[in-house]
């Protein structure tokens, strides 16, 4: 991670050594950043929501030994202490490939994204260092006004200086639920970054996954991929009858269930493609080898296909109906199937068809031609745009859409890369309401490369072959750091959209024109955006206050 070497700070609150301001959330503080005037320290919140504050110290001189601290939220009733944690920086090396009107600064470039629990061991004169403030609004919470003060002290040629911000919030008497978003975020066991990551089939792999699903959960994560084919036991009797046993899976199911995030389970892809991009997919079968399973990639109309397939899919209904998961499962087939081997995708998802008839396949798609052989369309956010038409036509059909996002789109389009503007990463779920788009993937929860994700964010240093074309942050949207797993300031803007989707969402249950009307002020179009932060707060204001009188 990379800190400012030393802080220093001068003072609009209290000393003149210190300054402290407050600045909206979603504005990403740079380190040459002067201070802004007016200070924005009042957060609108509905309950079941989070709170959140952004405040930026400097000092003129250098400083060391800092230190935040902050007593509980009081207004109608005490309702808790905010947590502090310090915004890090990383290093963008390279600027993606159609880089947005938008873009913040060009690479190469340090931009906050990683939120810290411990501050930097110092901050230079001159330059400017963030905190993020925030707090998880009881359900029960009362609506009304409430405040706290941010007290930050540092030593200053070896004395004490330090400086107090007032922080306020209004609680709406509006309660945000369940997210009826689906929202997934695909997550990766290995590089050994975190205890456990790299244990598979041990306790360790288990109190991973719990960190992982606890912190999906606490960002509104409702679907989890866990892939039954390479968590199964394998073994066959001498007359060649499979049998399954599925407890590794229905124990990564339970853990993730448990936390909060299941929702739905995104059955592992049954298969890919069998050579490059263009080449035609092929499925995984378990053959028995030497007594033992060994798995086989082969075409989806060879017999050994047919063969593992109606044992295995038989099994696997057979075993989600006794677990009570058969109506929240969804299979994959294969990723990202195009118009050149669309047929052999659909000859792979007919074995779904044949064997398991009551699965929903879902599968993110680059083709019209699959039409019929997936009930969950995936689009890339640009392809959804493109042919919008053919895909409201399948959801007329009874077939549900969403999109994802992954390398791309770029352009003008909302994305998560670093380099983009915060609200462009929170209006990504305003643009799903406003489309009637129902779910969003992203394929890269915590991708990190061997090495230093704090230090190789476009993963060009790995050399692992996917730096030439990665944008900044598209491999991860959290950190591992000295065991323990960090947020960024990009998945709390996520998870604040998602929040907002379900806001709106409430509203157009009530009045579905006004909450359109709204949503589209701020979402003129897939690539055409209002992204002036005062006219988001004014827009969330107005769902909050026709929520809160019922209009």
């Amino acid at each position: 991670m990379l800190w400012p070497a030393m802080i220093t700070l001068s003072a609009h609150v209290v000393a003149a050594r210190l300054e402290a301001w407050t600045v909206d959330p979603m504005t990403k503080v740079f380190r040459d950043d002067p201070s802004r005037v007016p200070n924005v320290r009042l957060v609108e919140v509905a309950r079941g929501e989070m709170a959140e504050w952004q405040v930026v110290i400097r000092s003129a001189e250098p400083l060391t030994d800092l230190r935040a601290s902050m007593g509980p939220l009081h207004g109608p009733k005490e309702i808790g202490t905010p947590r502090i944690r310090w915004e890090g920086y990383v290093t963008v090396d390279r600027t993606y490939g159609s880089p947005s009107k938008d873009l913040l600064r060009k690479a190469p470039a340090d931009y906050p994204d990683p939120l810290l629990v411990s501050p930097p061991a110092g901050l230079a004169a001159g330059l400017s260092q963030p905190l993020w403030i925030d707090l998880p609004i009881p359900k029960l919470a009362p609506a009304g006004n409430y405040e706290a003060t941010l007290r930050v002290q540092a030593l200053s040629g070896g004395k004490e200086v330090s400086v107090e911000v007032p922080l306020q919030a209004k609680v709406y008497p509006v309660t945000v639920g369940k997210s009826r978003l689906w929202v997934t975020n695909w997550f990766y066991t290995g590089r050994g970054h975190l205890p456990g990551s790299d244990a598979p089939g041990t306790k360790g792999e288990d109190a991973y996954l719990a960190v992982l699903a606890k912190r999906m959960a606490e960002h509104r994560q409702n679907v989890a991929l866990i892939d039954p084919i390479a968590l199964s036991r394998f073994a066959w009797s001498p007359d060649g009858k499979m049998s399954v046993d599925f407890s590794r899976f229905d124990r990564w199911v339970e853990i993730f269930k448990k936390a909060g995030v299941i929702g739905r389970i995104e059955g592992g892809h049954l298969g890919g493609r069998l050579g490059d991009w263009d080449s035609q997919f092929g499925v995984r079968v378990m053959e028995p080898v030497g007594g033992k399973p060994e798995v086989q990639s082969v075409p989806p109309d060879d017999p050994r296909a047919d063969r593992f397939y109606s044992q295995y899919l038989p099994a696997l209904v057979g075993h989600l109906e006794k677990k009570g998961w058969a109506g929240i499962y969804m299979q994959h087939v294969g990723d990202e199937p195009i118009p050149s081997n669309s047929a052999s995708y659909v000859k792979a998802a007919g074995l779904v068809r044949k064997y398991a008839p009551g699965l929903k396949i879902v599968d993110a798609t680059h083709s019209h031609d699959i039409a019929g052989a997936v009930d969950v369309w995936v689009p890339e956010l640009d392809f959804a745009d493109q042919d919008f038409d053919f895909y409201r036509s399948r959801q007329q059909k009874g077939e549900e859409l969403w999109t994802y996002t992954c390398v791309g789109p770029q352009g003008e389009y909302a994305n998560r890369f670093i380099e983009l503007p915060l609200i462009k990463t929170r209006l990504l779920h305003w643009l799903n309401y406003r489309y009637g788009i129902t779910g969003y993937l992203h394929w890269g929860y915590n991708y990190w490369v061997k090495g230093d994700p704090f230090d190789d964010v476009t993963r060009t240093k790995a050399n692992d072959g996917w730096g030439g074309f990665l944008p900044a942050g598209d491999s991860w949207i959290v950190y591992p750091n000295d065991g323990k797993l960090l947020d960024s300031i990009r998945y709390e803007a996520m998870r604040d959209g998602i929040a907002d989707y379900e806001l709106l969402s409430m509203l157009g249950d009530r009045n579905p024109a006004k909450a359109h009307a709204i949503a589209e002020r701020l979402v003129e179009s897939f690539t055409s955006y209002d992204t002036d932060i005062e006219d988001f707060r004014t827009a969330r204001r107005e769902v909050l206050e026709a929520l809160s009188d019922g209009s």
